[in-house]
């Protein structure tokens, strides 16, 4: 019985409860500081746009970690100055400057030193060799087959066995090097429709695709990739690309 009176006055609570969407939307905002608002994020914004203009990048596809960072920075010096009445721009300008001067320093170094620049901004990763991923890659947790894959259609590439290497740039993009027409192997698909075919169990005789390795083997029955150990298949498929 207790209970049963808790539950109702919950509800009754509920029912009543109603939300101040003025104290939500407006608070003690006034006209006068909407436009300082305005003004400010204005200013800060230009700013924002004029530093990384200093800094040379012509698009976000460019930026390695490092530039990430950077802009990271940026806009955690550019967020308050816009709606905080008590910060000035002027010290945020001078956190501008700093993170120039050092993004200025630190590309300098690392045009003088490549092992300063393979620290700083990693070197370039093989994803693909010989029409199969490298062994590398399939002990990095970080790698997204989905993601990679987007890609590799994106490059109108229907299965691994028509690219004879792939490089990760630094700067995230991907470098494709192909196979002639007459020298593309059966690969592992990677359309969404034949890679969904994957199993562990295979019903008749032909060339699957390891799912982990893209490794081809000749198979009738399930069972273990020799090249990675691991026992999920699907049928390799060896057509040629059409650019």
């Amino acid at each position: 019985m207790p209970h049963k009176l808790v539950v109702e006055l919950s509800h009754t609570q509920l029912r009543n409860m109603k939300f101040d969407w003025h104290t939500i939307f407006i608070n003690d905002l006034d006209p006068m500081y909407a436009l300082e608002i305005l003004l400010r994020t204005v200013l800060m914004f230009g700013f924002v746009l004029l530093l990384l203009r200093m800094s040379g990048k012509k698009g976000v596809r460019q930026l390695t970690i490092f530039e990430v960072a950077i802009i990271i920075a940026l806009g955690s010096a550019a967020g308050d100055p816009m709606f905080n009445k008590d910060t000035a721009i002027l010290p945020s300008l001078l956190v501008f400057a700093i993170i120039l001067g050092i993004y200025r320093l630190i590309t300098y170094m690392a045009a003088k030193s490549e092992k300063f620049e393979s620290v700083l901004e990693g070197d370039p990763l093989y994803i693909i060799e010989d029409g199969m991923f490298t062994m590398e890659e399939e002990h990095d947790n970080t790698f997204a087959k989905d993601e990679f894959f987007a890609e590799m259609r994106a490059k109108s590439i229907e299965h691994v066995g028509q690219i004879r290497i792939a490089v990760l740039e630094t700067n995230g993009q991907v470098s494709f090097y192909y196979y002639s027409d007459d020298d593309v192997r059966p690969g592992l698909p990677v359309l969404p429709k034949p890679y969904g075919e994957r199993s562990k169990t295979i019903s008749k005789k032909g060339q699957y695709a390891c799912t982990c390795c893209a490794n081809v083997e000749e198979r009738h029955i399930g069972g273990k990739c020799s090249r990675c150990g691991q026992d999920e298949w699907v049928e390799a498929i060896d057509t040629c690309r059409i650019s």
